[in-house]
């Protein structure tokens, strides 16, 4: 039944849990965003673009932001309730702490479950759209920028310099354009002066040149009697430039990464992985047979380290090595055929390993990224497990002392399931072990910290340890009087 009692921890959880939460959230958007300014400046992006990639990548941050916004709104709002002495009086009045933990349980726990589910439906189209996006991004060409001084040879067959540009950018001087069209012939203009401006649909870059000179080569450079070099003097010259292949033009298909194991619920992963199992099985079926084939005494292993029933004896005592019964004429020549044999099988060994090691690695991919969905989302249930009992032992509201704990509990949490992971995908744990490394380690700690919060502990009290250090320091004083 709601009572009271848990309708007062569920209000005093969400406030904080909302601002949190997008609080993390604009946190991680903006570290990916450090990560990627360089490719993102100087493209041209429209704030279309921009505000669309913002929201596919803060889709692909909500499982990551959960947790840690868990962590922290549990450690403000029982650390709120502890500071206010509203801890103590329901305590005092025969709850147990489990009891006031448990509406924020359940609340974890359907969070846990939209977590789950948005990892499952949601983060899957997410993550495809924004790495084909951020794809198209890192690989645009930078807007039309033109400096003084410099060549710029973005423009696909060109390269142009500006001597100097006026204050409105408009009036350019001493122009010179260098096309690049054909690499065996020079031709180029010269401008003292001329108007700079871009069309109204962005298409195309005009310049309408005077008082200068264009300079064309004509003919075969190879054939210097058929060569004519032309030069043609202009007072008023226009010149227009493809815009078309510079900034963010064209997006790739989002089935380019269809693929990618990011991209697959845990139905297509669950068949993905039955694939690849059943593939890899028959790679290494054939790798048996392949390397067998190139053993030509494979074919006859059973007669041919048997001598024949009517041999003699002496000569079976006789014989104790394949040198014994070898020809000294066929020797070199046997020698070599078994030293190519043996390079032959070891080149093919090599490769048939490095396509088994690639494939076992894709494979492990797909079942680390199984993992991952359901890790993930328990992380939610698993960081509420520290926080709650954390809160109500160090007693202090706000921002201050919990977002500290909240900050050192989480970076546990990242770099343990970091280094997890890294060991999965090097096959160093199983992806089980690896992917819920974190939840391993982190059990203990919250099932330890509930313990300490229900008996009222002293786990962060400052004068508790000083009287701890009083206490060891008497003893040793008064062993050393002795």
């Amino acid at each position: 039944m709601f009572k009271k009692l848990d309708k007062l921890i569920v209000k005093a959880f969400i406030g904080p849990f909302i601002a949190t939460f997008f609080i993390t959230l604009l946190v991680l958007v903006m570290q990916f965003f450090w990560l990627y300014i360089d490719d993102f400046v100087g493209k041209g992006l429209g704030t279309n673009v921009i505000l669309e990639f913002i929201l596919y990548q803060s889709a692909v941050l909500v499982p990551l932001a959960l947790p840690l916004a868990i962590l922290l709104s549990s450690l403000m709002t029982f650390g709120n309730l502890g500071e206010s002495f509203e801890l103590v009086a329901i305590k005092s009045a025969g709850i147990s702490l489990l009891r006031f933990m448990r509406p924020l349980f359940f609340v974890s726990l359907f969070i846990s479950g939209i977590a789950f589910v948005f990892s499952n439906y949601v983060i899957p189209v997410a993550n495809l759209k924004s790495r084909t996006l951020l794809a198209d991004i890192v690989y645009a060409k930078p807007a039309f920028d033109l400096k003084e001084g410099i060549f710029y040879d973005k423009i696909s067959g060109f390269a142009i310099k500006i001597g100097k540009k006026e204050a409105n950018d408009s009036v350019i001087r001493d122009v010179i354009v260098y096309e690049q069209g054909n690499p065996l012939q020079d031709n180029f203009i010269v401008a003292k002066s001329g108007i700079m401006r871009v069309t109204e649909n962005k298409r195309f870059l005009e310049f309408n040149l005077k008082d200068g000179w264009r300079y064309q080569e004509r003919g075969n450079v190879y054939e210097k009697t058929n060569t004519e070099y032309v030069r043609i003097g202009f007072k008023e010259y226009k010149k227009q430039f493809d815009l078309s292949n510079l900034g963010f033009t064209n997006r790739t298909a989002d089935s380019v990464n269809k693929n990618n194991e990011r991209m697959f619920s845990m139905r297509q992963l669950d068949k993905a992985i039955d694939s690849l199992k059943k593939e890899n099985g028959r790679i290494r079926e054939q790798t048996t047979k392949d390397m067998f084939a190139l053993l030509q005494f494979s074919a006859l292993t059973d007669s041919s380290w048997k001598l024949p029933e009517t041999a003699d004896s002496s000569i079976v005592k006789a014989v104790k090595s394949f040198d014994d019964i070898l020809p000294d004429s066929a020797r070199i020549n046997i020698n070599q055929m078994a030293k190519s044999t043996a390079g032959s099988v070891r080149i093919s060994a090599e490769s048939l390993t490095q396509t088994m090691k690639d494939k076992e690695r894709n494979l492990r991919k797909h079942k680390i990224e199984w993992h991952r969905k359901i890790a993930l989302s328990m992380a939610c249930l698993v960081l509420f497990l520290i926080g709650a009992p954390l809160g109500s032992i160090i007693r202090k509201g706000g921002l201050g002392t919990p977002l500290i704990f909240a900050i050192i509990f989480f970076m546990l949490f990242y770099f343990t399931s970091t280094t997890g992971e890294k060991f999965a995908k090097e096959n160093t744990l199983t992806p089980f072990t690896g992917m819920w490394m974190a939840t391993f380690v982190l059990v203990p700690v919250g099932l330890f910290l509930n313990y300490k919060a229900m008996r009222d502990s002293q786990l962060f009290n400052k004068d508790a340890y000083k009287r701890i250090a009083r206490v060891i320091g008497q003893f040793f004083q008064r062993r050393a009087g002795k």
